[in-house]
């Protein structure tokens, strides 16, 4: 067994993980643009207390609707012009969109879309960086996971995780130097598209790195381009290259095989992970971080402060995640997870709902980070990477990805009209949210302790032993 090249496999998960720091960046640069899009393109309209609530909702959240059909596209992208050259797209999408947003009346005032009416092109642009997200979102984990030994892959994965909440770190800083640099009115008429613009410049820096990575073996094996795949084998080391290609290609003698080749158990797993990684509530803490902490009180540089502190937290515990998931394991990390969500989410609806916040509210929230960032956040896409059989994994994983992108669309879009509720805050103070992520929380738990298998130490190939012969055969021939 020749030793893993880590260098190489290093600096290629890097540069893959450019786009999850895309990914992360884009979702969030969002939140401090939120009560500007409201100034600017919703407020002018007039509208009712519910219509108002649910179109700034959409405007907020309709880049979601953009992540499913990315994610619908990898797939396909993925086994037609591989990991690597679905990549570079997203990068290519995510720089026009990023600058798009940031400007609407630009390519689009020539048709009256000017002042409230640049809403409209503003929601296609927002929609393009959703399509560049999605795809990211499932095309960056799966070539890093390719790519890596399987002794260390949850570890290599999980940077994809560690770059997204630093894109959503990194952004939260750089939309508090933005707004400290004028008055709320030049943050309303100016600071907004800043922000905006400036996820440009990562879009930018994949864009390049895309250009000079290889695509990944099994991508290759696929393809038929078999002497290329053993090169970059050897070239990765780790295990016997002569024997992993076997291995892949007896799992690609069926290329485009149907998805439900290995039955519906996998495909369950997959999607549930997917669906409650967001019905936990996440997005809607990040993508209104600083409209939460004003609802704690906190004046206007203070929240943006305090979304900063947020997003330390998810770094810093994310980083636990790293160090931790290829010796604990993926299932522990996910159960230990979901509780202290849970507790978290409902301690702080209780708070709301008492009128009680202030600190012990901001420690809750921090709290509930933590808890996201050291499981659901990384561990759920290591799972994604490594559950699907090679034969089904483009099909699989983009219809995973996409329901997660339909479950973070529809937490998103509740969130402003169930925190923007008058009745609803006559009775709980803008804590229901809270205590319906809570639940959602604890059923994460279950969930994970009745159907997840724990996948530490196995290569991609073994994993597959599970789907094709039950618990008995992964029992017996998949033990590290």
């Amino acid at each position: 067994m020749a030793k893993a090249n880590y260098a190489l496999v290093t600096a290629l998960t890097l540069s893959a993980t450019l786009g999850g720091l895309l990914f992360g960046y884009d979702t969030a640069v969002i939140s401090g643009a939120v009560n500007a899009i409201d100034v600017n393109f919703i407020d002018p309209r007039g509208l009712a207390e519910g219509a108002r609530n649910w179109l700034s909702g959409f405007t907020i959240g309709c880049a979601l609707l953009g992540c499913v059909m990315g994610a619908a596209l990898a797939g396909p992208l993925s086994t037609g012009i591989g990991r690597k050259g679905g990549l570079f797209i997203a990068a290519l999408l995510f720089f026009i969109s990023s600058l798009g947003s940031a400007f609407p009346e630009v390519l689009w005032g020539a048709f009256g879309a000017r002042g409230a009416d640049a809403l409209w092109p503003f929601i296609g642009y927002r929609l393009m960086g959703g399509v560049a997200i999605g795809m990211a979102s499932m095309l960056a984990p799966m070539y890093i996971a390719e790519i890596a030994p399987a002794k260390s892959r949850g570890l290599f994965v999980t940077m994809q995780q560690i770059a997204i909440v630093g894109g959503i770190n990194l952004v939260y800083y750089v939309n508090y130097l933005i707004q400290t640099r004028g008055d709320h009115a030049w943050l309303m008429s100016t600071g907004w598209r800043y922000m905006l613009a400036s996820a440009a410049l990562p879009a930018a820096l994949l864009l390049v790195c895309m250009l000079l990575v290889p695509d990944t073996p099994r991508y290759l094996v696929m393809k038929g381009r078999i002497d290329e795949a053993l090169k970059l084998l050897q070239r990765l080391g780790g295990d016997d290259p002569a024997t992993t290609l076997k291995e892949i290609e007896g799992t690609l003698v069926v290329r485009n095989e149907r998805i439900m080749k290995f039955g519906g158990l996998v495909l369950f797993v997959g999607i549930m992970l997917s669906v409650f990684q967001q019905i936990v509530g996440i997005n809607a803490v990040l993508y209104y971080a600083p409209l939460m902490f004003e609802n704690m009180g906190a004046s206007t540089d203070s929240a943006f402060l305090q979304a900063v502190i947020v997003g330390a937290a998810n770094t810093i515990f994310t980083l636990v995640a790293f160090f931790t998931v290829d010796i604990l394991g993926r299932k522990p990390l996910l159960v230990i997870g979901a509780l202290i969500m849970g507790a978290a989410m409902i301690t702080l609806g209780v708070l709301f709902d008492r009128h009680a916040v202030g600190f012990w509210a901001v420690v809750a929230v921090v709290v509930y980070i933590a808890g996201f960032a050291l499981s659901w956040g990384p561990v759920v896409w290591v799972l994604l990477a490594e559950i699907f059989p090679n034969s089904i994994k483009g099909k699989a994983m983009s219809l995973a990805v996409a329901a997660q992108w339909i479950s973070n669309f529809l937490v998103t879009q509740t969130f402003k009209v169930l925190d923007g509720s008058t009745a609803l805050n006559t009775m709980f103070n803008h804590g229901l949210a809270y205590f319906l992520y809570g639940g959602a929380s604890i059923l994460a738990a279950l969930f994970v302790i009745r159907y997840v298998p724990e996948t530490k130490g196995h290569s991609l190939e073994a994993i597959q032993l599970l789907w094709q012969g039950g618990r008995a055969a992964w029992a017996k021939k998949a033990a590290p």
